[in-house]
């Protein structure tokens, strides 16, 4: 059987999650990209056959068809890129595959997009507004504070929190100079602990598999700087943003979406991303719930259906997690920083992944892109697991050279 795994960068979670769990289930892999040199060389020494290599312009479905239909026979055709999801889903509908529905993909993708279309379907009402390359926020009257945010960014880039209209006006200016051409979101600031629910679907059910809470940075930004597991959030709660999930049409495949629970008990989604969470969390949350998580996100674009008591099962498990990544507090150099690392101690798996290499230079952009590398331990107890991740920091140091 022919998979054909559509990719931006060859990241941790396909390195480590999706090739392997294809190889498991004897899979034929195709990764189509538009680079295909770094996935050449990050797929040379993997423990089992490298998979073909394709360049394509995967971010437009038309390529994709073509490309596929002069190749090999195709089984499934699925992605874990927030950058691609509508383009995988439209080119597996074309080929009568199993397919999230690309309007869907389309809605989680554009943030403009989502607060309409949840609007309209009576599930929130949040104040939102694009502004256009060129456009005067001076001509937008939001709520105060308010969010900024590009319509379909990624990883809290460019998202951030103003007070007034002139810091809005300076923000916007700021983000569409790095972002020629994009066009914004401002939106209400939705206030209230902030929370994670990962579901996966196989287009007949869809199952809980848990969730996250996050600690961000102190605002003006959105830094994830902790992520504690949650094997179950308040039914009340999780029944709110299932509602939510269902207007917007998330049904078929991994989906990780962020929402905070306000004082009067309302679950409202921040954004929702139309994949499995990442940044080591998706490696992390198979080792808490035992169960092997990349397999069944594939097998469900195979057309196969998952266990019926999957939900269940991940509610009951009796590990909690932590994930922390290390982040860069100002511009530079990385000239000091630990390798990979994997322990077991005390009952606690613990694992450090770097995400930036030794020499590479970067600028702070105060976002999750400053992340140097992340630690996630998994373990019975939450305090053994946060005692775990402490003492790994301690023991190691990251230095960046101005």
């Amino acid at each position: 059987m022919r998979l054909y795994l559509l990719a931006l960068n060859p990241t941790d979670s396909v390195t480590a999650g999706f090739l392997p769990a294809a190889a498991r289930l004897g899979l034929d892999v195709t990764v189509l990209t538009d680079h295909a040199e770094p996935h050449q060389k990050a797929y040379a020494g993997l423990p089992f056959a490298a998979p073909e290599v394709l360049e394509c312009d995967v971010r437009d479905f038309r390529a994709v068809i073509s490309l596929v239909s002069r190749h090999h026979a195709p089984d499934a055709v699925f992605s874990n890129s927030d950058h691609l999801q509508t383009e995988t889903a439209l080119a597996a509908v074309y080929f009568g595959l199993p397919a999230k529905d690309w309007k869907a993909a389309l809605r989680a993708k554009d943030k403009g997009q989502l607060r309409r279309h949840l609007a309209l379907t009576g599930q929130d009402a949040v104040w939102s507004a694009e502004l256009a390359s060129g456009q005067d926020p001076a001509e937008l009257e939001p709520p105060f504070p308010c969010v900024v945010k590009p319509r379909e960014g990624v990883a809290s880039e460019d998202v951030t929190l103003v007070a007034d209209a002139a810091e809005l006006a300076r923000r916007c200016r700021e983000i569409q100079h790095r972002r020629a051409g994009a066009t914004l979101v401002v939106e209400e600031f939705l206030d209230g602990p902030l929370c994670t629910l990962e579901t996966l679907g196989d287009g007949r059910r869809r199952h809980v598999l848990g969730g996250f809470r996050t600690q961000l940075s102190p605002p003006p930004d959105f830094i994830e700087e902790v992520l504690e597991f949650v094997p179950a959030h308040p039914a009340e709660v999780v029944a709110q943003v299932l509602a939510q999930l269902d207007a917007l049409g998330i049904g078929l495949g991994a989906c990780h979406t962020e929402f905070v629970v306000q004082p009067d008990g309302r679950a409202r989604i921040i954004e929702v991303n139309y994949r499995a969470i990442g940044d080591q969390c998706d490696l992390m949350l198979a080792e808490i719930l035992g169960v092997p998580l990349f397999e069944h996100i594939l097998a469900a674009h195979l057309g196969r259906e998952l266990p019926a008591d999957l939900g269940a099962q991940c509610a009951a498990t009796p590990r909690r997690a932590r994930n922390e990544p290390v982040c860069a507090d100002r511009a530079g150099l990385l000239t000091a920083a630990p390798g990979p690392y994997d322990e077991e101690r005390d009952g606690v798996r613990l694992a450090y992944r770097p995400l930036r290499r030794l020499g590479e230079r970067h600028e702070h952009y105060r976002t999750n892109r400053d992340y140097l590398g992340v630690i996630w331990a998994v373990g019975a107890d939450q305090e053994a697991v946060d005692a775990a991740v402490a003492r790994f920091r301690a023991a190691n140091r990251w230095e960046i050279t101005p």
